[in-house]
């Protein structure tokens, strides 16, 4: 049966992020950039993960394109299979709508791997860095599914190992060549004592 729980992602980053153990997989340098000139926006990111540092570019049919793009580049790098998460809906609305275009802006998105579904939230008075918070916390949370093994996300560093078998069972030594030779199929009669049986058989003289 279909699992169509959706996850609050948004809620479970909050609390998560007030323990000790939990470290963030991945961390924003600054901020993005951002050229929309409403033909091919282009997004430009610096994120560091670990010892490891990627400044990446990428364009988009929109700007959120651009921006869940040059994301999915950068991590891409150490976390190959966040490329299978998807961004299934997309939503913006007016927190304040008496103020006009200066009101906040609450983005919402709901992603998926292929086998979970989290929906994560964002608000500011900048659509775009509404959704760029958004898509950072969306692929944040992914991460995590992969770490507790609930995700088909998979630590590349695990990929081509070969597993281990606790089993002990000794293997049997190979039949050496020749043996099924020496011996009948059933009887377990010599096949030479056989051989020489037959040869008698035909020397003797026929009355």
């Amino acid at each position: 049966m279909l699992n169509l729980n959706i996850i609050d992602a948004t809620a479970e980053l909050k609390l998560l992020r007030f323990l000790d153990e939990y470290t963030s997989p991945f961390t924003l340098i600054g901020t993005y950039r951002l050229i929309d000139d409403g033909i091919r926006p282009e997004a430009t990111v610096t994120l560091r993960a670990g010892d490891q540092e990627m400044h990446e570019a990428d364009l988009g049919v929109g700007p959120v394109d651009a921006l869940a793009n040059v994301l999915k580049k950068s991590l891409g790098q150490l976390f190959h299979d966040i490329d299978r998460v998807r961004l299934l809906d997309f939503k913006v609305r007016l927190i304040e709508g008496n103020i006009g275009t200066s009101s906040q802006i609450e983005v919402d998105i709901i992603f998926s791997d292929g086998k979970s579904l989290w929906k994560v939230s964002s608000v500011d008075d900048n659509v775009n860095l509404a959704s760029f918070q958004a898509l950072l916390d969306g692929y944040e949370y992914a991460i995590y599914l992969w770490s507790k093994g609930e995700s088909k996300i998979q630590d590349p560093k695990s990929k081509g190992k070969p597993k281990t078998s606790s089993s002990k069972a000794k293997k049997k030594p190979a039949a050496k060549p020749g043996a099924a030779a020496k011996t009948g199929s059933k009887t377990g009669t010599p096949a030479r004592l056989k051989a020489q049986s037959a040869s008698r058989s035909k020397a003797k003289p026929k009355k």
